[in-house]
């Protein structure tokens, strides 16, 4: 699918941003928009079904050791752009027990809101630009705001279906990987419509992770916070003598070659090297690496808009190439080549890959670690004074707080057959493979992970209820009929679509799938330094 087959361009979007021009040294290629959202629209809501590029989640988090509910409510555009509020809100609900597989009652303080574009935009390589403005007080920890990529095979914060798939980037058949990597690229023989002997997983880019907190110096680094990290997350990871968190790397020990910005001032990020993944029995256990740069940002990050950028160039069909840059208001920040991973032989990620906005809360990021004497660090409630000492200063007083972003724009090379749109391509489907395996990418009690965009049917008194003029109008049964080119229950969304999207020649079907044991999911969050050390 070529950069012209693209019905994703917001129309609110000027011309003069219809193009870009790479910021890598050396890349002279023409870029073209293919994905714009300009977020405009007064009143847009995200919930399954109502908007065509993105979906709010509603449910609970239980990665990384969150504190908060997602909830479509706290996801909307106002003023010319998307709001997502984190703020003190206790939700009760099942939760599910990941050892037992069984659902116990639940209760959390905090809500806030993650977007995803999960199964309904992605690229292949190409340029992510977001003019964003970040949540709360600079010199506060405990939010963590983040815009990233994830590979579609695996659905953010399901679990089930991010097992062995997370954050995979790999094309070889090893006897070391076979067991932990799902699609490994030991397999003879074309399951789900994926070739065979080929390894596919759901690499992670993050463009931005903030980290806000007082400033002070920090161990083994000239970065203070507040600051921010760019990641790629992948595996396999380095198995032996992995560096300290908190330390920076023995010689020979991790990753070289990587460039790190010079106006930008960023540096190794020593705080996060990755996780391991740890399954029963050992065979199904694998590292992941975090090759990550941080970078001080001050005030104005969290009071003004700046503009944060990936550009990244996937490996070819053969799993040669590529480079992963992150800028930050158009400065070169950190950047990856292919040479970097040829000590685990990953690769730059050639898959399909879908945006993520959201603001989580961990115990793990900017809160007090390690626990501070007589303090239980067993509860997180604001108001409550059993938790106090167990919350980072002047955290209840940060709330409620605001993630917003003005606008989102994916550009791609023009008449370059190695940037892809879809989710499930030719060369990288993935649908039938979701399809056959739809029940570790849904709630509990859903047919199916995503809602068809409802075409109107939002209950009105008047036209203003569905969009207005030129929108929709309210028909005599009380009911929202859209107009050309809008849709959603409201007709508050502008229409997108693939104009030629790849459908498989094959029908989904199932066969013998992977053995895969009960995941324990043990992920041991070495999600130090920002997330250990962590002064308050």
């Amino acid at each position: 699918m070529s950069v012209v087959d693209s019905g994703w361009i917001d129309p609110d979007t000027s011309s003069k941003y219809k193009s870009t021009k790479s910021h890598t040294v050396g890349d002279d290629r023409e870029y073209a928009l293919v994905f714009s959202d300009e977020f405009e629209q007064e009143g847009r809501t995200f919930r399954d079904g109502d908007d065509p590029r993105w979906t709010a989640l509603d449910k609970n988090d239980y990665t990384n050791d969150a504190l908060h509910y997602y909830s479509t409510d706290n996801a909307y555009t106002t003023g010319g752009i998307l709001n997502i509020t984190t703020e003190m809100k206790t939700e009760s609900f099942k939760a599910l027990n990941e050892t037992t597989r069984e659902y116990f009652a639940e209760k959390k303080h905090y809500k806030s809101a993650m977007l995803q574009g999960w199964n309904k935009f992605c690229i292949t390589g190409g340029i992510v630009e977001v003019r964003a403005k970040l949540p709360g007080n600079a010199y506060t920890g405990g939010l963590w705001p983040a815009i990233w990529l994830l590979g579609n095979l695996a659905r953010a914060t399901f679990v089930g279906s991010s097992d062995y798939m997370w954050p995979w980037s790999y094309d070889q058949c090893t006897d070391e990987h076979r067991f932990s990597q799902e699609i490994n690229a030991c397999s003879k023989v074309n399951h789900y419509d994926m070739a065979a002997r080929t390894g596919r997983g759901a690499p992670e880019i993050d463009i931005l992770e903030a980290m806000g907190g007082p400033v002070g110096p920090l161990p083994h680094t000239t970065i203070e916070r507040p600051y921010f990290s760019a990641s790629f997350q992948v595996a396999p990871g380095i198995d032996e003598n992995r560096p300290l968190v908190g330390r920076q790397p023995a010689n020979g020990t991790w990753y070289t070659g990587m460039e790190y910005g010079s106006v930008t001032n960023s540096s190794l990020n020593n705080f996060f090297y990755g996780v391991t993944l740890v399954h029963e029995p050992s065979s199904y256990t694998y590292q992941s690496d975090a090759l990550s740069a941080n970078m001080h940002i001050n005030h104005s990050h969290y009071d003004e808009f700046h503009i944060y950028r990936v550009e990244w160039e996937p490996s070819d069909e053969k799993g040669n190439g590529g480079h992963i840059k992150w800028f930050a208001d158009n400065e070169l920040v950190y950047g990856i080549g292919a040479d970097v991973l040829k000590k685990t032989s990953a690769l730059i990620p050639n898959e399909p890959m879908y945006m993520i906005l959201n603001t989580a809360i961990s115990d793990s990021w900017g809160f007090p670690i390690p626990c501070p004497d007589g303090c239980s660090c067993k509860c997180y409630e604001c108001g409550n004074p059993d938790c106090e000492c167990a919350l980072p200063s002047n955290f209840c007083n940060n709330l409620p707080a605001y993630f917003e972003v003005d606008y989102v724009r994916v550009y791609q090379a023009v008449d370059n057959p190695n940037h892809v749109l879809g989710c499930s391509t030719k060369e990288r489907p993935t649908s039938t493979f979701i399809e056959g395996h739809k029940e570790r990418y849904k709630i509990k009690g859903r047919s199916e992970p995503l809602l068809p965009v409802k075409d109107g049917a939002g209950i009105c008194s008047t036209d203003a209820d569905c969009g207005g003029e030129g929108k929709g109008s309210c028909s005599d049964v009380f009911t929202c009929t859209c107009k050309t080119n809008f849709t959603g229950p409201y007709c508050l969304a502008h229409d997108a679509f693939y104009d030629n999207p790849y459908i498989p020649e094959t029908a989904p079907f199932e066969v013998m799938r992977m053995i895969l044991p009960n995941p324990l999911f043990k992920v041991f969050l070495i999600l130090a330094g920002a997330f250990v050390l962590v002064v308050w």
